[in-house]
């Protein structure tokens, strides 16, 4: 069983001890899926996840906290799971935190029930971590908006109902000129031209918008406020990534230690050696850092900070960087087994590769540290 004490921290509440408890029972029951089918895994997950009432806290009133918790308990379990919860959140983020009450009635009860599948379309080929620079445009006719342009690496791309799409309807030049969008599946002019295959597979694709049609209602926020809009959802959803990566280490450290405990060498267990334990020591020690540095952010958030940029920064940055060494170390651990097909240690050594790229590479964590950092000194000095 993983280590649980982390539950007595203050950045809990009871309810969050009840829901984590209640969640691993479910997991336990549910958990893991079939991966032969990503598309049909996720659709099926989806489902579940929604009958068993876990899609709740994607929709409405966001408490950090709670997504995070959840992340973490999939992510140890099945990092599809995990995959398929985290983009019903991110999905409609931006509908819960800016959309208008018609907008959140016709969504979000599909999306919290696991009726309907959603999407996060921000990412281009020539933009990916400068949002800024994105090209793709929506033209104003006055009674509606016509999106051209393409965007790529996808989450759920071909497979939503409801894709939030970012779009330029150049109000002012770079993140000025940006504004969010609420579109159905299905429209004239939408397209899936390609789906994308990576290490560990998830739906991902990329799509082609040629004059798709939008009425004025499916603005999400402001004209030109696309940028506020996406770093506000990603301000939230960022600590959760972070929370998925320490579900992925903490399961590496749980094969590690029944691995070491288990397994001769010289007649005595390989957790005997020294150099075993030191590597356990390291996992252990990145493994609470890592919980430290996510759920600050995530209790910080809640508490009412307007933003936790720097601090979410920091709990993915580190966390998605040392859950990779800590499932290295797995892997070392358990020798050739470590890099066969169909071990645990292998898959996650697969699925944590991209948490240290999306919602913001490593080194662009760097630059937001840095640059927050910097200006809280500033105006202090």
């Amino acid at each position: 069983m993983p280590d649980r004490s982390f539950l007595s921290w203050p950045f809990f509440e009871d309810r969050h001890r009840a829901l984590a408890q209640q969640l691993e029972e479910w997991a336990q029951d549910h958990l893991p899926v079939p991966h032969d089918d990503v598309d049909a895994a996720c659709r099926g997950l989806v489902a579940a996840l929604g009958k068993g009432g876990w899609l709740v806290h994607t929709g409405g009133t966001l408490d950090v906290r709670t997504l995070c918790l959840i992340r973490e308990t999939l992510a140890r379990h099945d990092g599809l799971a995990d995959f398929a919860f985290a983009m019903q959140g991110l999905g409609t983020g931006a509908i819960s935190l800016f959309g208008t009450p018609a907008q959140q009635k016709e969504w979000l009860p599909k999306t919290r029930a696991g009726s309907a599948i959603s999407a996060f379309a921000l990412t281009e080929p020539r933009s990916g971590s400068d949002v800024a620079n994105s090209t793709m445009t929506a033209t104003d006719y006055g009674d509606r908006y016509v999106l051209n342009g393409e965007k790529t690496w996808i989450s759920n791309g071909g497979l939503a109902d409801v894709y939030t799409v970012f779009a330029r309807t150049g109000e002012g030049p770079g993140a000025k000129g940006l504004s969010a969008f609420v579109m159905p599946d299905g429209l004239p002019g939408f397209e899936v031209v390609e789906r994308l295959d990576t290490i560990a597979p998830h739906p991902l694709a990329t799509l082609r918008f040629t004059d798709v049609e939008l009425p004025k209602t499916a603005l999400l926020g402001r004209p030109g406020g696309g940028f506020a809009v996406a770093m506000g959802v990603l301000d939230v959803f960022r600590s959760t990534v972070a929370a998925a990566a320490l579900g992925f280490a903490r399961r590496a450290l749980d094969e590690a230690l029944a691995r070491v405990t288990t397994r001769q060498v010289g007649g005595a267990p390989l957790a005997d050696l020294q150099m075993v334990q030191g590597h356990i020591a390291d996992m252990a020690l990145d493994v609470d850092a890592a919980a430290l540095l996510t759920y600050r952010a995530a209790w910080a958030k809640d508490s009412g900070a307007p933003r936790v940029t720097r601090e979410a920064a920091m709990a993915k940055l580190f966390s998605t960087d040392q859950a990779q060494q800590v499932i290295d170390r797995a892997v070392q651990l358990h020798g050739g087994d470590g890099v066969r097909h169909g071990q645990m240690v292998e898959s996650l050594y697969r699925e944590i590769r991209a948490l240290r790229i999306y919602e913001g590479a490593s080194d662009v964590q760097r630059v937001v540290i840095a640059r927050q950092t910097l200006a809280a000194y500033m105006e202090t000095a």
